[in-house]
């Protein structure tokens, strides 16, 4: 049955004060905001038959009169509450009860997430009978107020206070915020609050809701040994924790950005602790042992070693991006009186924590690392997966682009036998649209389907927009202008608008090519400018206008509802890779770069002969002839060669597993390194890659054991950056045979290498090669590999 609460009263104790009086304050201004009816508050039940809210602690509810006391209430645990309805024939009352305030606002948060709801109605499916309390102590999300983000940097206090409340009513009772300096610039030109005020405002919009403060604080000053920086250091966090009203406790990570030794590191924190403990005498500091660089062993060693000397003031160990140990061998190597929370990437697409699995590189060249991912299956998995080794998590985010899995987190951290169904259910019904969440539900599922597998075989993509261009029809007026549903809208029409693309511009590139083809009779020069007339196709005459055009819109419309940043020079993104992902919709999806690279080559050469043999080199690249093999380690086909060791549903992070990874930073390679290279092809953006002593393993069945063979190999070098990125690398075969070692794999570019296979390495016609980094940056990247028959050189063709 329904309860029909649209003139319920809702009762709680005259006494009730703080989070308590907030969590009523809460119920009744949600619903006057999304229905416009704002129900009555009394002290005591009334004298008439209405349906009845009953909302309190324990507490304050045992103190007030017969009929408003509970006697029924079960043993609550923390932070718990119980919600329950009571329908009988002259009243129908609905009962939240805390077992303290925060417990309250949760109970309050579940029951607008199960109302149905509507202009002028409220209803309630009965009966309801929830006792519940969190499995996790801490969760919450981190709101970075700075030019970084993709759409906080625009928003103003009470867009924070509405975002903070959503997360609450869904259970986190942590905010992570940030200090003014940071590893961004200090100011944006969206910024409508001065850094400093805006971290103490949100201070005291979180103490409002009684949930915990957290600050991410990374050291950096450039010399911690130096007087004077130490003194600058501590003056500005004295001011900040002077100014804040609450403050729960400090994150302080190890790199990323930071750059001290651990035992420095500690000695740095233990007076930070001691300045923070007299302004905030409960507060405490916690540390992750994120590390970029060469010798993260000995780093890990010396962290390890400050640890276990148990120092007073530390608060906890935080397991995050970049922290190489995995979370259960990483909480059995710290002392057990320390909590370990997780500080998860729900953000980023790849180059991450957690990227996508096997991420389609069409998506990965035009959305980008940062783009809107709703990615609800996956997240329950990273979660639930690691859920026993830590107290909980306060995600690591960069704007709103993952708003869903924000919630699924909560929910997840409140219990993890909550169905990611239901949580998307609520989103959709209290979020966006109470008559439409079931269709909502659907669709915010389809887009993570649109990612699974290649795009151009993925025929739901096209159903997908389907349903969000239905429930676009359907909805109301509201519903458009909802952030929400405008964000998950503008996927659906861009997922539709690059696979439209890829199969038009494939068809190009393959028309081109045959052009080239035709190079003997037509002649070289001809058939060059007929091929790059054919690729020019693709900016002459664009496909998939439509699509494009309600994106930019959508852009646009969200730039103006949510400060969503989408594009850098009409919204001011602070760069295509933080979630200007309309800035990349029309990158090319095939390889027209390379291959413009290559009918440059052809018109300088200096007669037809040679015009010929380049025509043909080119149109060959990949062609390992007869008896050959050869594979793009990064495509789906090529991956399927390389041993998975614990795969993505054990190894989410890929701390122990080979991936496929995308290296964007080649296409930004200058134009004559880029001719020097012979043009960068797409098989060198995605690759496969390796973290740590990860290796990559690629096997070979139906060898010729009578044949020597020649490998050739493409390394990808990875993105120069402030610490060195150069890796070294060594080539056995079937685990006896060094084939080449160290191999320097320089940052930012490309190394190609060819060996000799002895026949003596192949076994019963099985081949087995290893790659593994031996010493430097940690990610191994390996793009390509041909075996070849040895025909006496070493030339792969």
């Amino acid at each position: 049955m329904d309860i029909d609460l649209t003139r319920a009263v809702v009762v709680c104790s005259g006494e009730a004060a703080g989070v308590e009086a907030k969590a009523v304050d809460v119920l009744i201004e949600e619903l006057a905001f999304r229905t416009g009816i704002e129900l009555s508050r009394l002290f005591a039940f009334p004298n008439h038959s209405v349906p009845v809210i009953v909302i309190g602690t324990i507490e304050s509810l045992s103190k007030m009169p017969n009929p408003a006391r509970p006697s029924f209430v079960p043993y609550l645990k923390a932070e718990g509450y119980m919600l329950r309805t009571v329908c009988e024939e002259s009243a129908q009352t609905v009962w939240i009860v805390g077992a303290e305030a925060r417990g309250v606002l949760y109970g309050v948060g579940k029951l607008l997430r199960r109302l149905r709801w509507g202009e002028g109605s409220i209803r309630l499916k009965a009966p309801l009978d929830v006792i519940t309390a969190p499995y996790s102590t801490i969760r919450g999300h981190q709101l970075g107020y700075r030019p970084k983000n993709n759409a906080f940097d625009a928003w103003d206090t009470a867009q924070f206070d509405r975002y903070i409340r959503e997360l609450a009513l869904f259970g986190a009772n942590s905010i992570e915020i940030l200090p003014p300096r940071t590893d961004d610039h200090p100011t944006g030109p969206l910024m409508k609050v001065e850094p400093l005020e805006m971290m103490v405002r949100l201070g005291e919009i979180i103490d409002s809701y009684g949930l915990d403060t957290w600050i991410w604080y990374p050291n950096m000053g450039e010399d911690y040994s130096d007087p004077e920086t130490i003194r600058a250091e501590l003056e500005e966090r004295e001011r900040i924790f002077r100014e804040l009203p609450h403050i729960h406790a400090l994150f302080v990570p190890g790199s990323d950005p930071g750059k001290l030794e651990p035992d420095p590191l500690f000695a740095w924190l233990e007076q930070v602790a001691k300045l923070l403990q007299r302004y905030h005498p409960k507060a405490k500091i916690w540390v992750s042992p994120q590390i970029m660089r060469y010798d993260s062993a000995s780093w890990m060693e010396a962290f390890y070693r400050q640890v276990k000397a148990e120092p007073e003031w530390l608060g906890g160990i935080v397991f995050g991006p970049h922290v190489d140990v995995p979370l259960p061998e990483l909480r059995t190597l710290i002392p057990g009186k320390y909590p370990i929370r997780r500080y998860e990437d729900i953000t980023h697409n790849y180059q991450c924590q957690y990227p996508v699995a096997d991420w389609d590189l069409p998506f990965a060249l035009t959305l980008g690392r940062e783009s809107c991912n709703p990615r609800p299956n996956a997240q329950k998995h990273i979660h639930n997966l690691l859920a026993p080794y830590a107290a909980g998590n306060i995600g690591y985010s960069e704007g709103i682009n993952d708003d869903l899995n924000k919630f699924v987190w909560c929910d997840q951290d409140w219990d993890p036998e909550t169905p990611v169904a239901e949580t998307l259910g609520d989103y959709a019904r209290w979020f966006i649209d109470s008559e439409r969440a079931m269709s909502i539900t659907e669709g915010l599922f389809a887009l993570e389907e649109n990612w699974v597998g290649p795009l151009a075989e993925n025929e739901k993509v096209e159903k997908t927009l389907q349903k969000w261009q239905r429930i676009e029809r359907e909805a109301p007026a509201r519903v458009h202008g909802n952030y929400r549903f405008q964000m998950h809208l503008l996927r659906a029409y861009y997922d539709v608008c690059i696979k439209r693309r890829l199969h038009y511009e494939a068809e190009l590139e393959q028309a081109a090519r045959d052009a080239l083809r035709q190079a003997s009779h037509a002649g070289s020069l001809t058939a060059a400018e007929r091929a790059e007339a054919i690729l020019a196709q693709a900016e002459e005459k664009p496909i998939a206008r439509f699509y494009r055009e309600r994106c930019e819109k959508l852009a646009d419309e969200l730039f103006r509802s949510i400060g969503y940043q989408l594009t850098v020079s009409r919204h001011f993104a602070r760069s295509q890779g933080r979630g200007a992902f309309l800035d990349t919709i029309d990158a090319p999806l095939n390889d027209i770069r390379w291959l413009r690279t290559q009918l440059a080559i052809v018109r300088e050469a200096d007669d037809e002969e040679q015009r010929l043999a380049l025509i043909d080199r080119a149109l060959n690249r990949t062609n390992p002839g007869p008896g050959g093999f050869y594979d793009h380690l990064g495509s789906y086909r090529g991956f399927r060669r390389i041993d998975p060791g614990a795969g993505w549903r054990n190894d989410p992070g890929y701390l122990n597993s080979p991936r496929i990874a995308h290296a964007m930073h080649l296409l930004s390679i200058p134009e004559a390194r880029q001719r020097e290279l012979g043009g960068i092809p797409l098989a060198w953006i995605a690759h496969a890659n390796a973290l740590l002593d990860t290796p990559i393993v690629v096997r070979y069945e139906t060898l010729d054991p009578a044949v020597p063979y020649i490998v050739k190999v493409v390394y990808i070098g990875e993105t120069s950056g402030k610490t060195p990125r150069d890796c070294w690398v060594r080539l056995t075969a079937n685990d006896g045979f060094v084939l080449d070692d160290e191999v320097a794999v320089k940052a930012g570019g490309v190394t190609v290498r060819e060996c000799k296979v002895p026949v003596e390495a192949i076994r019963g016609g099985k081949l087995k090669l290893t790659f593994i980094r031996t010493r430097g940056f940690k990610r191994l990247n390996v793009a390509e590999v041909w075996l070849l028959p040895d025909k006496g050189d070493l030339h792969a063709g």
